[in-house]
Protein backbone atom coordinates (compact mmCIF):
# COMPACT_ATOMS: atom_id res chain seq x y z
CA UNK A 1 0.00 0.00 0.00
CA UNK A 2 1.20 3.59 -0.80
CA UNK A 3 0.99 6.37 1.47
CA UNK A 4 0.42 8.47 -2.12
CA UNK A 5 -3.10 7.14 -2.23
CA UNK A 6 -5.09 9.57 -0.97
CA UNK A 7 -7.78 6.90 0.19
CA UNK A 8 -6.23 5.01 2.42
CA UNK A 9 -4.61 8.12 4.10
CA UNK A 10 -8.25 9.06 4.17
CA UNK A 11 -9.94 5.65 5.75
CA UNK A 12 -7.00 5.39 8.18
CA UNK A 13 -7.34 9.26 10.13
CA UNK A 14 -11.03 9.06 9.89
CA UNK A 15 -10.33 5.46 11.87
CA UNK A 16 -7.96 7.52 13.93
CA UNK A 17 -10.20 10.43 14.61
CA UNK A 18 -13.07 7.57 15.30
CA UNK A 19 -10.85 6.53 18.03
CA UNK A 20 -9.85 9.69 19.74
CA UNK A 21 -13.83 10.71 19.46
CA UNK A 22 -14.36 7.68 21.43
CA UNK A 23 -11.88 8.10 24.09
CA UNK A 24 -12.27 11.65 24.54
CA UNK A 25 -16.45 10.44 25.03
CA UNK A 26 -15.33 7.60 27.48
CA UNK A 27 -13.04 9.99 29.64
CA UNK A 28 -15.68 12.92 29.45
CA UNK A 29 -18.30 11.49 30.51
CA UNK A 30 -16.08 9.25 33.23
CA UNK A 31 -15.31 12.76 34.63
CA UNK A 32 -19.12 14.35 34.64
CA UNK A 33 -20.28 11.28 36.32
CA UNK A 34 -17.39 11.59 38.94
CA UNK A 35 -17.57 15.82 39.97
CA UNK A 36 -21.05 16.51 38.05
CA UNK A 37 -21.07 20.13 36.85
CA UNK A 38 -23.44 22.68 37.85
CA UNK A 39 -24.08 25.76 35.92
CA UNK A 40 -22.25 28.22 34.24
CA UNK A 41 -19.02 28.99 36.50
CA UNK A 42 -18.54 25.41 36.69
CA UNK A 43 -19.00 24.66 33.04
CA UNK A 44 -16.55 27.08 32.24
CA UNK A 45 -14.01 26.76 34.97
CA UNK A 46 -14.23 23.60 33.09
CA UNK A 47 -13.51 24.37 29.65
CA UNK A 48 -10.87 27.18 31.06
CA UNK A 49 -8.14 24.81 31.61
CA UNK A 50 -5.72 24.70 28.30
CA UNK A 51 -5.78 20.86 28.47
CA UNK A 52 -9.40 19.98 28.39
CA UNK A 53 -9.89 23.25 26.26
CA UNK A 54 -7.51 21.57 23.80
CA UNK A 55 -8.63 17.97 23.79
CA UNK A 56 -11.80 19.25 23.91
CA UNK A 57 -11.02 21.13 20.27
CA UNK A 58 -8.89 18.05 19.08
CA UNK A 59 -12.57 16.54 19.48
CA UNK A 60 -14.96 19.11 17.98
CA UNK A 61 -11.96 19.03 14.67
CA UNK A 62 -11.84 15.31 14.31
CA UNK A 63 -15.77 15.24 13.99
CA UNK A 64 -15.85 17.74 11.42
CA UNK A 65 -12.59 16.14 9.41
CA UNK A 66 -14.76 12.83 10.09
CA UNK A 67 -17.60 13.73 8.67
CA UNK A 68 -15.57 15.43 5.82
CA UNK A 69 -14.07 12.47 4.79
CA UNK A 70 -17.69 9.83 5.56
CA UNK A 71 -19.68 12.71 3.20
CA UNK A 72 -16.75 13.23 0.39
CA UNK A 73 -16.68 9.12 0.26
CA UNK A 74 -20.60 9.10 0.26
CA UNK A 75 -20.64 12.38 -2.78
CA UNK A 76 -18.31 9.79 -4.88
CA UNK A 77 -19.93 6.46 -4.32
CA UNK A 78 -23.62 7.95 -5.05
CA UNK A 79 -23.70 11.14 -6.90
CA UNK A 80 -22.81 10.64 -10.51
CA UNK A 81 -23.10 13.75 -11.67
CA UNK A 82 -19.48 15.54 -11.55
CA UNK A 83 -21.17 19.02 -11.88
CA UNK A 84 -23.18 18.09 -8.82
CA UNK A 85 -20.77 16.18 -6.85
CA UNK A 86 -18.30 19.28 -6.93
CA UNK A 87 -20.97 21.82 -6.21
CA UNK A 88 -22.35 19.69 -3.13
CA UNK A 89 -18.54 19.01 -1.82
CA UNK A 90 -17.40 22.84 -1.72
CA UNK A 91 -20.74 23.16 0.39
CA UNK A 92 -20.06 20.69 2.26
CA UNK A 93 -16.34 21.41 2.30
CA UNK A 94 -18.00 25.14 3.12
CA UNK A 95 -20.41 24.59 5.80
CA UNK A 96 -17.77 22.30 7.90
CA UNK A 97 -15.18 25.02 7.36
CA UNK A 98 -17.46 27.63 9.28
CA UNK A 99 -18.22 24.96 11.70
CA UNK A 100 -14.46 24.82 12.59
CA UNK A 101 -14.14 28.42 12.87
CA UNK A 102 -17.12 28.67 15.16
CA UNK A 103 -15.80 26.52 17.15
CA UNK A 104 -13.03 27.95 17.70
CA UNK A 105 -14.01 30.95 18.39
CA UNK A 106 -16.69 29.77 21.41
CA UNK A 107 -13.37 27.58 22.65
CA UNK A 108 -10.60 29.93 22.31
CA UNK A 109 -12.70 32.65 23.91
CA UNK A 110 -13.00 31.39 27.24
CA UNK A 111 -8.98 30.68 27.55
CA UNK A 112 -7.36 32.34 30.39
CA UNK A 113 -4.17 33.08 28.59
Amino acid sequence: MSWRAQGMRAWLLQRLTAVYMLWYGIFFGFYISQSPVHGYESWRALFTHPISNIATAVFFYSILYHAWVGIRDILIDYVPLAYLRFFLWVAMTFGLAVLAVWVSMILFSVVSL
